[in-house]
């Protein structure tokens, strides 16, 4: 068995080629190598161009950077793939037919603020509603509350139709005014 004195160099020491010669020689067989192990081209271009960024770092330190180039490539891919299991698809409706879809798991009910300014407005409504003249009141109530017609509601309060319309504009006219100063309309 021979031993290597320490004064002597190596038979044969690696032979340096530059980066731009490893990546013309080397791009294609990787790439090749690469899509065998992902069968994604576009993944597999940003695998290369990634193994000889790295490569590019510390390059002086890479001893043989064929041999190299070609683990970090098998390295990243499998990396990928292993991160690409962790991911779990939802089957989409046409897939599965009983799979609820975003609309049927949305919750219909307002968030909670939005139903205490519903709750405000209402109650600022009433109030409103309470500054007008009780003939006013009754008009508003039939037509909103029981949703007659003008013609209904001239029946029953005897008022003509025309009188009725013209009640029930000013009051809802005042109506606005008030809501407006307390600034639940515009």
């Amino acid at each position: 068995m021979a031993v290597a004195r320490l004064d002597e160099a190596p038979a044969e020491s690696p032979r340096f080629e530059p980066i731009e010669e490893l990546f013309q020689a080397l791009e294609s067989p990787l790439l090749s190598y690469a899509l065998r192990l992902l069968d994604d081209m576009t993944l597999t271009e940003d695998i290369v161009q990634e193994a000889f960024l790295r490569l590019h770092a510390q390059f002086r330190e890479v001893r043989e950077p064929r041999r190299w180039l070609f683990r970090t490539v098998h390295n990243l891919a499998l990396n990928h793939r292993r991160a690409a299991r962790k991911i779990v698809p939802l089957a989409s409706p046409a897939e599965d037919g009983d799979a609820p879809t975003v609309a049927d798991t949305a919750d219909p009910a307002p968030l909670p603020d939005e139903q205490i300014a519903r709750l405000e407005g209402i109650g600022l409504v009433r109030l409103s509603l309470q500054s007008l003249d009780e003939r006013s009141r009754e008009l508003v109530r039939l037509k909103f509350h029981e949703e007659l017609s003008y013609k209904e509601i001239s029946a029953r309060t005897g008022l003509k139709v025309g009188h009725v319309g013209y009640l029930l504009h000013h009051a809802l006219k005042s109506l606005a005014v008030e809501l407006a100063q307390t600034g639940i309309v515009p």
